[in-house]
């Protein structure tokens, strides 16, 4: 069941993404080479407790998953892509790593993830790789109207990672959302134009594109949740909670 919100609720949904926004923003300048992923995991709670929040991903305990998900945030390093379980890592230079954080404040949720290169040596092709999905990211939201197709999001996602060489993966994508992380249309990062369910005024979504610089195909880590790129190439993930209104798209996930 798709539940189309009010401008009331987006407002409400809009200032859980202001924090979401913020503490990533923090996380990223405290992901530094000697840093333990653990040390972010840690810092992400207490920022959680500070501000009242509560984690949508403590408890998560999906299909497609080995739950319960202890842990508050998803990080995923290098060919890591998705549910990063955190655990005990010490962040290199040129690490790339992806923070994918959702939290309920007041009962409304926002969902986002940014992908940053630790330290000051970046790989020219993972900087790359990671343009890509912020542009995908915005191709998607600059096609998310009122009167446009589902479809037409996904085929704007999935047009930039084409033109820029990436193959997409459809098995996990983005999604609705609102008092609660995963809810109805799944929004996958490939489509067609014209097709789908019609875009409305009130629909909120988590857009989420993300590949790698080689297969499209995912491996389970042991861990039942870490998805990484079967080839062991590097991956990039980037996502915004938006919302679809009168005069056109919202992104959620901003600092204000």
């Amino acid at each position: 069941m798709i539940e189309l919100k009010t401008a009331k609720e987006i407002d409400k949904m809009a200032v859980t993404g202001d924090f979401v926004a913020r503490t990533l923003a923090t996380l990223a300048r405290e992901a530094e080479p000697g840093v333990n992923l653990m040390q972010l995991e840690h810092r992400a709670r207490a920022l959680i407790d500070e501000r009242g929040a509560t984690s949508c991903y403590w408890d998560y305990s999906p299909s497609f998953g080995r739950g319960p998900f202890r842990n508050v945030i998803c990080l995923s390093v290098n060919d890591a892509v998705l549910h990063g379980l955190p655990w005990d890592y010490v962040l290199r230079d040129g690490d790339l790593l992806k923070l994918d954080f959702a939290v309920s404040i007041d009962g409304w949720v926002a969902d986002s993830a940014i992908t940053v290169v630790v330290g000051e040596h970046p790989d020219p092709a993972d900087t790359a790789l990671v343009d890509s999905t912020r542009r995908a990211l915005a191709a998607g939201i600059a096609a998310a109207v009122p009167g446009g197709r589902l479809g037409d999001i996904s085929a704007a996602i999935g047009e930039v990672a084409a033109a820029a060489g990436y193959a997409v993966n459809t098995d996990f994508g983005g999604h609705g959302l609102g008092r609660t992380m995963h809810e109805d249309p799944h929004v996958p990062n490939r489509g067609k134009r014209g097709r789908g369910m019609v875009l409305k005024p009130g629909l909120t979504l988590a857009l989420e594109p993300w590949w790698g610089r080689g297969s499209n195909q995912l491996i389970v880590d042991p861990d039942g949740w870490t998805l990484r790129a079967a080839d062991g190439s590097n991956t990039a993930h980037s996502e915004h909670s938006i919302a679809i209104t009168e005069n056109g798209p919202r992104v959620l996930t901003l600092a204000g």
